[in-house]
């Protein structure tokens, strides 16, 4: 009986070691649950951030994370020196605390980031593009002293940069270049819209892209512009079809503000007696360009008394302008050259009867000085009547998101990114 029971035992205990063998070899992979590291796992390799500063070279970089002498040579000259600029920030990567470099990335520009990657024998370097991708947005807001504060208010930091908030300032500024004069036309009260693409990084950098439509409400009165390309070539028409381009600029210098206008009695800060001023001036910063309100032909340049330094430009129909006051010419700026409408011309200075750094902007009509904002300067080129229609389909659209809600992404696309 006792022998009975040890053989039915030793039979079961077979069956169970048999068994587990054979679970044991189908057994199911081990998982590991999250957040819970494995015994045998790598420990996640270690990037630090460096910058390049103002008067060092690669060679002081790489050697503070342990690079040698060849080695740095070698991955120095793996970069294109006039991409490397001081602030430039490298990625350095070791696979732990107490090992060489692995790898290395520098941001090279907006569109590129290369990567220096160890091999066993040597360095490959990788150029990867930095995908941007593109939406449409509206902006629109109150102008009380200026069109870039009236930015600042408008457009949440989370949407554009500071800096990309001022260059949108001067993009609507060029894009009513001909219309106003943003140093004396707007005024407290005034409305701005305007739809434009902005460009997002994969990174989340932001900038200002193309502006696609903008009106201004100007003392009660609308100025609207709409983006269309003719021939390839985009321009701003006005809501007929008209170009917004004409032979004159309003301003020709990127003013801070306005210190004196035309026609206006003054004392004169230097001669002491007050007499009838023929121009406009712009107070700036020296050395701000002065740009061509036309084109033109240049009747002199030089010394002029009070004017002091002097560019006269003749143009068509009479019409004759003066920069004064400045501090130098532009290279090639001399009598008998041709300009062309923007074309900077010379320098805001102080030379002459001035006695703080501005623009003496004049305009004269057969030798008549006229103030240059009440000068009818006709009415722009129309749109090609074959692309009428075309241009109609866009204002239409381009004024339904102009009375959008502010800040609203209208269409998102990839910028640069491959397609799928």
């Amino acid at each position: 009986m006792r022998l009975r029971y040890l053989v039915a035992a030793v039979v079961t205990l077979a069956f169970a070691l048999g068994g587990r063998q054979l679970w044991y070899r189908n057994r199911p992979s081990p998982t590991i649950a999250p957040g819970v590291l494995a015994l045998d796992s790598t420990p996640p390799a270690i990037e630090s951030p460096d910058t390049l500063h103002r008067g060092e070279t690669l060679a002081h970089l790489f050697a503070r994370h342990g690079l040698g002498a060849a080695e740095v040579k070698h991955v120095a000259s793996m970069l294109d020196p006039r991409k490397l600029r001081a602030g430039l920030v490298f990625h350095v990567r070791r696979p732990h605390a107490d090992s060489a470099p692995d790898q290395i990335s520098v941001r090279t520009g907006p569109e590129q980031r290369v990567r220096l990657t160890r091999l066993p024998a040597t360095w490959l370097a990788t150029a990867e593009p930095i995908r941007w991708y593109v939406d449409t947005v509206r902006y629109a807001g109150s102008i009380e002293s200026s069109l870039y504060e009236a930015l600042d208010r408008a457009v949440p930091w989370s949407s554009l940069a500071s800096e990309e908030r001022m260059k949108l300032a001067w993009e609507l500024a060029d894009v009513f270049a001909w219309q106003l004069d943003f140093s004396r036309d707007l005024q407290p009260g005034d409305k701005f819209r305007v739809v434009l693409e902005r460009r997002t990084s994969e990174e989340g950098e932001t900038q200002v892209g193309s502006v696609l439509a903008a009106d201004l409400e100007v003392n009660g009165r609308p100025v609207s512009a709409f983006r269309f390309s003719e021939k390839d070539k985009p321009g701003f028409f006005d809501a007929a079809g008209l170009s917004l381009r004409r032979a004159f600029l309003r301003a020709p210098v990127e003013f801070r503000r306005i210190s004196s206008r035309f026609n206006r009695a003054r004392m004169h800060p230097v001669l002491g007696y007050a007499r009838r001023h023929e121009g406009t001036d712009y107070a700036a910063d020296p050395g701000t360009p002065v740009m061509s309100a036309g084109d033109g032909t240049v009747v002199s340049t030089g010394w002029s008394g009070g004017y002091g330094n002097m560019v006269v430009v003749r143009h068509r129909s009479g019409i004759t302008t003066r920069y004064g006051h400045l501090r130098g010419f532009a290279a090639g700026v001399r009598a008998g050259a041709s300009v062309s409408q923007g074309e900077v011309i010379g320098y805001v200075g102080s030379t002459g009867l001035a006695t703080g750094p501005h623009l003496h902007y004049e305009f004269r009509v057969n030798g008549a000085a006229r103030d240059p904002s009440r000068v009818d300067l006709g009415n722009g080129e129309p749109i090609a009547p074959s692309l009428k229609p075309a241009f109609d389909a866009d204002r239409v659209l381009l004024t339904h998101l102009l009375l959008a809600q502010p800040v609203t992404a209208v269409a998102t696309k990839p910028a640069n990114a491959p397609p799928p």
